[in-house]
Formats: C-alpha cells, sequence, structure tokens
C-alpha cells in the first residue's frame, strides 16, 4: 500500500511540474521569445520612464501617440541632459511615435496619414525643428534614427513657463500637440 502511495504522489507532483510548465507560457513553441513575454506583461510602474499612450482628435481627424515620459530627477535637463543642437527622440526608451489616420497639416505643411517617428532638435534661444520620420519602430529612439528616413522638418518656437512639469507629457490639444517637460511647452499645430 506504501508503494502505490509514494507512485501516486510522484505521479501527482509529476503533473503539477507539468501542467506549471504548460500554463507559464513555456512549450516546444518558440516562435515567440521569452523576453518579449516577460517585457509584454511587466507592469508600468515598473519602468523608470513609464510608456504613455494617447488618443484623441483635432478638428475631426483622429491621432494618437505612444512616448516613454521620464522625469526630471533633480537633474538639468535642457543643454545636459538632453543636449542642445542634437537630434533627440521627444520622450525616453524607444522612440515617440505617432499615428496618424488621415493627411493632416502640421505648421502648415502637409503630412500624409501613416505612423511616424517624432524627434525634435532642441537649440537655445532659437526655434526647435520637429522631425517627422518613416521608420517608427525603432526601439532605441535616437540612436536608430536616419535623416534620410525624415518624411517632414518644420521649426516651432518653444516657450518657456515659470512652473516645473517634472514628467514628460505629449498632449493632444485642439491646435494639435503640446510638449512639457520641466519649463517647456512646446506647442506643434497640425489641423
Amino acid at each position: 500500500m506504501r508503494k502505490i502511495a509514494r507512485n501516486f504522489y510522484s505521479l501527482f507532483v509529476m503533473m503539477l511540474i507539468v501542467f506549471n510548465w504548460s500554463c507559464s507560457g513555456n512549450s516546444s513553441d518558440s516562435s515567440g521569445s521569452e523576453q518579449e513575454m516577460v517585457t509584454e506583461a511587466a507592469p508600468e510602474e515598473e519602468r523608470a520612464s513609464p510608456l504613455k499612450t494617447i488618443s484623441g482628435e483635432i478638428g475631426d481627424k483622429s491621432i494618437a501617440v505612444q512616448y516613454g515620459s521620464p522625469g526630471i530627477k533633480d537633474r538639468l535637463i535642457w543643454g545636459d541632459l538632453v543636449p542642445y543642437g542634437e537630434v533627440w527622440r521627444t520622450g525616453a526608451n524607444e522612440a515617440t511615435f505617432i499615428s496618424l489616420e488621415e493627411d493632416v497639416l502640421v505648421e502648415g505643411e502637409p503630412l500624409k496619414a501613416g505612423k511616424y517617428s517624432l524627434f525634435t532638435i532642441p537649440r537655445e534661444n532659437e526655434p526647435w525643428t520637429v522631425i517627422f520620420n518613416s521608420e517608427w519602430d525603432l526601439e532605441h529612439g535616437h540612436f536608430q534614427y536616419k535623416e534620410e528616413n525624415d518624411v517632414l522638418r518644420v521649426t516651432v518656437n518653444p516657450e518657456w513657463v515659470d512652473n516645473d512639469q517634472e514628467w514628460l507629457s505629449i498632449a493632444i490639444v485642439p491646435e494639435g500637440l503640446e510638449v512639457k517637460w520641466e519649463k517647456l511647452v512646446l506647442a506643434i499645430s497640425i489641423e
């Protein structure tokens, strides 16, 4: 009787191991990587710069934006963490991207419907360059940026305000997009 109980227990433990293994997503199908599964399941609060997705309408045109939202965290931002005169991914981690369901005008210039990465070139005491690039799915932001893939470049005057915005935010407003971080407000006209 003891031998039967031991065999039953061993069989039960083995079934639990197989069940847990199959429920955890491990299988002989290696089409997806474990890292991708873990990354997708990771809670938002574990990222130092939370991933934000916003959507809305400007006029009757639907727009969505995805970006990493870094914090100031007692750092000097403009001219230091984000150097002047260099391409910046306008966020953190992956490239910020915008999805447009219809053609729009950005600062009066035409931009076709589609998905674009959004980059900026900050400048001290000068207008900033805002860039829409056809390579929108860049895992490492400006490190993979290629100027030859630029679809549109426009200039926008930054506004500097007195109040700090701790976390970078990009908002869809009736006039277009509004990028805020630290004392910066960058209003990008879209119609």
